[in-house]
């Protein structure tokens, strides 16, 4: 699934008819999150028996946290409040850094491709919340 590209530092998400996201599913982060979602649930699903409730369950719930996170901050009213969980999701996307990282270190796949995917989520991710810190409502 592709999406127009945008310039992360100044479109967050894919515009609607003024220009303003109307849900969730209108920001470019939460979309990107969400095939990075998808891919992990991809890349896992060939690992060992022993690591479908081990190392693929971790995986898969901390990918699926992100762009969950994005989506609960989104219908916050306060700017505290939508910040906490997009820190949630900052948070959440470290640990499947780390996850990428196990997985190739255990020999499960090649996660380069999966973590070039995590990487522009992360600039996404820091230029949104920024954005809102720095918004003046």
């Amino acid at each position: 699934m592709r999406y127009p590209e945008h310039n992360p530092l100044d479109a967050f998400f894919v515009c609607q008819v003024n220009g303003a996201a109307r849900s969730f599913r209108d920001l470019l982060v939460w979309r990107k999150a969400h095939e990075f979602v998808l891919a992990v649930y991809q890349f896992t699903d060939p690992f060992p028996r022993r690591e479908i409730f081990g190392l693929a369950h971790q995986m898969r719930r901390a990918a699926v946290s992100i762009p969950a996170n994005i989506a609960e901050g989104f219908a916050k009213r306060s700017k505290p409040d939508k910040v906490r969980f997009l820190n949630i999701a900052e948070g959440s996307l470290e640990e499947s850094r780390y996850y990428l990282i196990l997985a190739q270190d255990l020999g499960y796949g090649n996660s380069e491709q999966l973590m070039g995917q995590l990487e522009e989520v992360s600039r996404l991710l820091t230029a949104y919340a920024g954005a809102i810190l720095a918004s003046g409502s």
